[in-house]
């Protein structure tokens, strides 16, 4: 991946014989390594020290499966994280982990393989329950793969559920131990995509639109289903063509028959966070819009910027196919109507067509 290098290793206590340190260690037999106590828990205040070239290797003593940290004010999807790590090797400027991550350095965790189990019985327990699950909160699903080997253990562990479905997140085009499984069933392959502008300008160290859509393309003839997640759309002059632009890409190389979903959410920040990309990237303009704090503190484009932006991106999607799975994440009742011209009225309601996405694609 480009720009991107280990500098050390950082093998904290009690994750010394897990089997993914022996993985990590083999795979990078020149890097560095220490052998650390665990890291204690303080605010990482000097957010240029995020450390993103060190790797931290941590025996998880907390919850594998947790909901995202949505909030009851918005619609909220019922999304389920597989928390596998945090922080991230790509560095978008407007990224939420720059004031929400309390600790340095890349950090994975050891013993996810050995708590499967755990995670097994926590969805072979609701059995008419769907579960959408994903790892790509904290981090980005595919860029640590080379080293982590989480497609290796993670596919088989999910497609032979009839009950969920995994989600792999990502800004890369790093697919290759996807293509080289075996394993289809259940698996959603899912890219963050914006404009050619924003992605060249905000997203370092991500691969270029065009790679990700043939990525997409690949996994898409290789038997995967797609997602797709416009968020954070960022709003400047031309966004209206860049985003054009993207589509049309998507409409070049993607059959829509096989995207289980895509999502639509604006830029949105808690006032820590805009400190934090001030002092990282002073030549970001991604705070030129007109911004007003929402029910969750975070701050957001005026509803009217929001709405016309949603409505825009979601007519020319449509255009493209009429039945793609569309959503906002963590938007109004009103804005939802504004923009789309319906809503599923609450989180609950929001759930359930989202699960119904997965049951019609699925065959079930």
């Amino acid at each position: 991946m480009k720009g991107f290098r280990i500098r050390r290793i950082l093998i904290e206590r009690g994750a010394e014989s897990d089997s993914l340190t022996k993985r990590v260690l083999d795979e990078l037999p020149n890097a560095p390594r220490e052998h650390v106590e665990p890291y204690e828990l303080a605010p990482c205040e000097n957010i240029e020290e995020m450390d993103k070239e060190s790797l931290r290797i941590i025996h998880f003593k907390g919850e594998f499966l947790k909901p995202c940290p949505g909030t009851k004010r918005y619609i909220c999807c019922g999304y389920k994280i597989l928390n596998v790590g945090s922080n991230c090797p790509l560095d978008c400027s407007y990224c939420y982990l720059q004031s929400y991550v309390n600790q340095p350095s890349l950090r994975i965790f050891s013993n996810l393989q050995e708590n499967l189990d755990v995670i097994g019985d926590i969805i072979d327990s609701s059995p008419d329950r769907i579960f959408r699950i994903g790892t790509g909160e904290f981090t980005d699903s595919l860029s640590l793969d080379f080293l982590t080997g989480w497609t290796d253990f993670l596919l088989p562990f999910f497609s032979r559920r009839k009950n969920c479905v995994l989600e792999l997140k990502t800004k890369t085009s790093s697919i290759k131990s996807l293509i080289a499984s075996r394993y289809r069933k259940a698996i959603v392959v899912a890219w963050s995509l914006n404009t050619p502008r924003i992605i060249a300008n905000e997203e370092h160290k991500t691969a270029t639109l065009k790679r990700r859509i043939l990525a997409a393309q690949e996994c898409q003839k290789a038997g995967f289903f797609l997602g797709f997640h416009f968020d954070p759309l960022l709003y400047y002059p031309g966004w209206e063509a860049g985003y054009e632009q993207t589509v049309q890409l998507l409409e070049r190389y993607i059959a829509p028959e096989s995207v289980i979903w895509i999502s639509l959410g604006s830029f949105r920040y808690m006032p820590s966070l805009k400190r934090a990309i001030k002092r990282r990237f002073p030549g970001t303009n991604i705070f030129d819009g007109e911004f007003v704090a929402g029910l969750d503190g975070k701050f957001r484009y005026f509803k009217p910027i929001r709405v016309e932006m949603y409505g825009k991106l979601s007519e020319r999607l449509d255009k493209w196919h009429h039945d793609l799975g569309l959503y906002l994440c963590m938007e109004s009742d009103d804005v939802w109507r504004q923009s789309l011209g319906w809503s599923p009225e609450n989180s609950e309601n929001l759930c359930s067509y989202l699960d119904s996405r997965v049951r019609k694609l699925m065959g079930d």
